[in-house]
């Protein structure tokens, strides 16, 4: 993991279209997203604001009124996994999907219109990994960064990198920068030379339960009070606070079992 944190205006915003295979934006589809929404806030400091309409029961997480993640709400006879999905900046949704499927992968759903904020698609790689695609229109994704609530860093966990990195690298143009540590199977995905994304490979040490899956890091303050006011709102703890060399990481799920990291950076 790498500092992703891109160019940002004052307090943390980000405000232009980001370029082609820039991670843009994190959504969460759960079952039960008013006691979601009550989690997140406590936990994050965020207010929710409904729409777009087209994508149902949707609403977007504001931190200080700007705009930092979704959270929709499945259809009571959809049971698929809970889990954080980023999305990565497109200029032709249409093309990326195309792409993505000559490349092996999959799209499930769209290409389709978000009303007037955008269009998206949601696919996943050939190994299974589930990633979104955003072509920007008025929402041009998350709209601050490099404050406590906000995401930090997508990491992909794989059995191994060689493939599906170069699946991201021929869909979305990353250049692909491989970790020199003996035993490490990390590639930092790169855009104009700036870290945006990692690929963990683990091998057979991979979840079986879990298979390939993106992993979202949200920035905190204090990893330690983060982590003691998550389990208070009845989320757990995978994986206590760690010192790594980007900052304190804690790896935990939400009380609907979503996956995610806190993060306290250096």
């Amino acid at each position: 993991m790498t500092d992703a944190r891109g160019p940002a205006g004052r307090n943390g915003e980000t405000n232009a279209r980001r370029p082609h295979g820039t991670p843009c934006w994190v959504s969460l589809m759960v079952h039960g997203p008013a006691a979601t929404h009550d989690f997140y806030g406590a936990l994050f400091g965020w207010e929710f604001q409904p729409g777009p309409q087209q994508l149902g029961p949707y609403a977007r997480a504001l931190l200080d009124g700007r705009e930092v993640a979704g959270i929709g709400q499945l259809p009571p006879d959809r049971h698929l996994p809970i889990a954080w999905t980023p999305y990565f900046a497109s200029d032709d949704v249409n093309r990326t999907a195309e792409t993505v499927r000559l490349c092996g992968g999959t799209v499930g759903v769209g290409p389709l219109d978000a009303g007037r904020a955008g269009r998206l698609a949601i696919g996943s790689d050939p190994s299974g990994a589930v990633f979104g695609v955003w072509q920007a229109a008025a929402h041009l994704g998350t709209a601050v960064s490099g404050v406590p609530g906000t995401p930090a860093w997508n990491e992909l966990t794989t059995f191994e990198t060689a493939s599906v990195a170069k699946f991201y690298e021929t869909v979305f143009g990353f250049e692909l920068v491989r970790e020199d540590s003996a035993g490490l199977d990390y590639v930092t995905l790169r855009l104009d030379g700036r870290p945006v994304a990692g690929i963990h490979g683990l091998g057979d040490a991979l979840p079986r339960d879990r298979g390939p899956h993106w992993t979202t890091y949200f920035e905190v303050a204090d990893a330690e009070e983060a982590l003691e006011r998550l389990v208070e709102l009845g989320g757990h703890v995978l994986e206590p606070v760690q010192d790594t060399p980007h900052g304190r990481v804690a790896r935990v799920a939400d009380p609907e079992g979503a996956r995610l990291a806190l993060l306290e950076g250096r």
